[in-house]
C-alpha cells in the first residue's frame, strides 16, 4: 500500500490529515487521488461505499489545484442536502488547516441567505453547495462560476433521484467550456450512468470493490415477523443489544415520527429526524446524536444523508426499502473505520424476495435470526448491569466523608442482599416488562414460497390473521407510494385507518386492513378520482377482483377524453369536486328518493 506522500499529496495537507488520524490511504483515495492529480486527468465517475473516504479522495486534489493567490471561485462541490454540504465543508477546511489563502464556504437552503452573500462577496476559492441555493446566489450576482475548473457531484445518484436534474443542467451551463467533472457516489444505477454521460466527457470509471456491494465489515441479519408485530420486534432487538447505538430507518416521515414517539413513550433514548422538522430542530437532533446524547435515531433516508458517525453499532431497517441502492446507503453507515457493524432488517414474510434480490446485488448472504426471547433479553440486560457495577471507577477521596454513614446504614444487611437490591434497582424494569410481555407469533415458512411472477399470482397471497387483503388500481407508475396510500385512506375513509402489509406494483397496489374495516374502505375508495383515473378498490381474494385488477393494470395511464368522462359521470350520477392543487375528486352520493 502506498503512502500519501507517494500519492503526491503536499506536505501541508499531509500534516493536517495526520493530525486527523489518517495513517494510510483508503482504497478509494489510493485509486482516485493520483488520477485527479495527473496533468492528463479526465472526468471521473468513482463508485465507492459510504464511509470509505470519498471526501478526502476529491477534497485533497481540489485543494492542490487551487491558486491561493486568487480569491476567484475555482472549484465547486454539489451535494443533495444541507447536512452533507456542511460536513464536506468542515472536512475540506480541516485538510487545508496549514494552507494559507484557502477560502471554503458552504451555501445551502433552509438558512438565511444574507451571511452567505457576504461571504461570497469577499471571494471564495471553493464553494460547497446545494443546487437550489447556488442557483439563487448565481442569479443574484454573488456566485460567479466563470473561473470554475473543477466541479464535484457528491452523492450524485441521490441528487438526480431527488429531482435536481434541471438545476444541475443550469449550473453546468454557467461553467466555462474547459472544466473537469467528478461524480462520486456509493451506488450508480444504469439510469444515472446514462444521465451522467450528459455531464462527463471521455470519462474514466473507477470502481472500488463491486457495484452495490455492502460494506465488508457489516453483518446482514433479518427477522421475519407479522406486520402487526414489527414494533414489538424492534423493542426486543434493541433490548437484546444493551449497548446499541443505531439509526432506525423508516420509509415515510409519518412512520418515522410515529416510531420515535412510541420509543420515547416506552422509555427509550430516541429522537426523530425527517423533513417536517425545522432546520434548527434537525441541527440539534443531529448534534445530540453525534455526541452520543441520543442512543436511537429514527430517520428517513433523505434526512439522514450527510450524517456520518464512525462508531455506529447498528443500522435497523424497519422494513426494507424498494430500491437496493437505498439499502446499500443505509447499511454502509455502520462498519466504518475497520470496525464491525450490523445491518438488521425487520421484514414481513412477503418481503422475502427483496432479501434475495439484495443478496444477489451485494454478494452477501443474510442470516435469519429468531426474535430474542424474554429470557435471553433479561440475561443480556443483567450482564450489562453487572458489568457496569464491576467497571465503575471509585474515587476514594470523594466518597470517604460519607463512608461512615454508609457503613452504619448497611451494617445489618447481608452483602448478598445488598447486591440483589442494587441489581434489582437497575434491572427491575426489564423483569417487570417481560414478565407480562406480549408474545410475538412465529411466522410459518412455506418451503414452496417463491416470489410472485405476475399480478395474478400476487393476488393469491393470503392476508395475515384478522386482516383482509385489498387491491387498488394505482401503482408506482402513478406516483402512488405508501405515503400516498395512507393520505388517501385518511382523506376518504376518515380518521387514522389501520393498515397492515403493503405491496406495490407498477400499476396496481395491494394492502391489508382489519377485516371489520374492509367493506368501508372498498366503498369509500371506489369511484374517487386520482390524476384522471377512476379508482377501483376490491377484495384481492375474489375471482372477479383478480380479473378487474389485471385488466386495470393493462390500461394505458392517460387521462380519459373529457367528453367521454363527462358522459360516464352523468350516467352514474357522480359529480367531480376537483381541487386545484391535487389530482383528486370525490364522488357525490346518490340522493335518496
Amino acid at each position: 500500500m502506498k503512502t500519501f506522500e507517494e500519492l503526491g499529496v503536499s506536505e501541508e495537507i499531509r500534516r493536517a490529515i495526520e493530525e486527523l488520524g489518517f495513517v494510510q490511504p483508503m482504497p478509494v483515495q489510493e485509486e482516485v487521488i493520483p488520477y485527479l492529480l495527473s496533468p492528463e486527468g479526465e472526468d471521473v465517475i468513482a463508485l465507492a461505499q459510504t464511509g470509505t473516504g470519498k471526501t478526502a479522495a476529491f477534497g485533497i486534489p481540489l485543494l492542490m489545484r487551487i491558486d491561493t493567490s486568487s480569491r476567484e471561485t475555482q472549484a465547486l462541490v454539489l451535494s443533495p442536502t444541507r447536512e452533507l454540504c456542511l460536513q464536506i465543508t468542515d472536512d475540506i477546511r480541516d485538510f487545508a488547516k496549514y494552507m494559507e489563502g484557502v477560502h471554503v464556504e458552504a451555501v445551502y437552503g433552509g438558512a438565511s441567505i444574507e451571511p452567505q452573500m457576504r461571504a461570497l462577496k469577499k471571494g471564495v476559492n471553493i464553494i460547497v453547495a446545494t443546487p437550489g441555493r447556488l442557483i439563487d446566489l448565481k442569479n443574484r450576482g454573488y456566485a460567479h462560476l466563470e473561473q470554475v475548473t473543477n466541479i464535484v457531484l457528491d452523492e450524485a445518484d441521490e441528487m438526480l433521484n431527488m429531482g435536481f436534474s434541471e438545476s444541475i443542467n443550469e449550473i453546468f451551463e454557467s461553467l466555462p467550456e474547459e472544466h473537469h467533472t467528478l461524480m462520486f457516489s456509493a451506488t450508480m444505477s444504469r439510469e444515472v450512468e446514462r444521465i451522467a454521460k450528459t455531464y462527463l466527457h471521455n470519462h474514466q470509471e473507477i470502481v472500488v470493490g463491486s457495484r452495490n456491494e455492502g460494506a465488508e465489515n457489516v453483518n446482514h441479519i433479518y427477522y421475519m415477523v407479522n406486520a402487526k408485530d414489527k414494533y414489538l420486534a424492534l423493542k426486543r432487538i434493541v433490548d437484546y443489544n444493551p449497548r446499541i447505538f443505531a439509526i432506525i430507518f423508516c420509509r415515510t416521515k409519518a412512520e418515522t415520527q410515529e416510531i420515535a414517539d412510541k420509543l420515547i413513550r416506552d422509555g427509550y433514548n430516541a429522537e426523530s429526524l425527517h423533513g417536517d422538522l425545522s432546520q434548527p430542530q434537525r441541527d440539534l437532533t443531529m448534534q445530540k446524536f453525534r455526541q452520543h446524547l441520543t442512543q436511537l435515531l429514527v430517520a428517513t433516508d433523505v434526512a439522514a444523508r450527510g450524517l456520518d458517525v464512525d462508531d455506529l453499532t447498528h443500522v435497523i431497517n424497519f422494513g426494507l426499502p424498494d430500491d437496493i441502492e437505498n439499502y446499500t446507503h443505509r447499511s454502509g453507515r455502520t462498519g466504518r473505520a475497520g470496525k464491525k457493524g450490523t445491518s438488521i432488517s425487520i421484514v414481513h414474510s412477503r418481503e422475502k424476495f427483496k432479501i434475495r434480490n439484495i443478496e444477489k446485488e451485494i454478494g452477501k448472504k443474510f442470516v435469519e435470526s429468531p426474535i430474542p426471547s424474554a429470557e435471553e433479553i433479561c440475561k443480556k440486560q443483567l450482564y450489562k448491569v453487572m458489568d457496569q457495577i464491576v467497571k465503575t471507577d471509585v474515587d476514594d477521596e470523594e466518597i470517604a466523608p460519607f463512608m461512615q454513614d454508609i457503613n452504619r446504614y448497611f451494617e445489618y444487611i447481608d452483602k448478598e442482599e445488598i447486591i440483589k437490591k442494587i441489581v434489582s434497582l437497575e434491572f427491575g424494569k426489564f423483569l417487570a416488562y417481560y414478565a407480562d410481555a406480549p408474545e410475538i407469533e412465529a411466522v410459518v415458512h412455506d418451503k414452496k414460497e417463491k416470489r410472485p411472477q405476475n399480478d395474478k399470482q400476487k393476488l393469491q397471497n393470503k392476508a395475515q390473521k384478522g386482516y383482509k387483503r385489498l387491491f387498488i388500481n394505482l401503482g408506482k407508475r402513478d406516483g402512488f407510494y405508501p405515503g400516498e396510500l395512507m393520505q388517501t385512506l385518511n382523506r376518504f375513509v376518515g380518521g387514522r385507518q389501520e393498515v397492515g402489509h403493503i405491496d406495490l406494483l407498477d400499476t396496481i397496489s395491494y394492502f391489508e386492513v382489519p377485516e371489520k374495516d374492509a367493506k368501508k374502505v372498498m366503498i369509500q375508495l371506489t369511484g374517487i378520482r386520482y390524476k384522471g383515473r377512476t379508482v377501483r378498490c376490491n377484495d384481492a381474494d375474489s375471482a372477479q377482483g383478480v380479473r378487474n385488477a389485471v385488466h386495470s393494470s393493462k390500461k394505458v395511464h392517460n387521462v380519459p377524453d373529457p367528453t367521454v368522462q363527462k358522459k360516464r359521470m352523468k350516467k352514474e350520477d357522480w359529480r367531480e369536486l376537483m381541487r386545484p392543487d391535487e389530482g383528486w375528486a370525490m364522488r357525490k352520493p346518490r340522493k335518496k328518493k
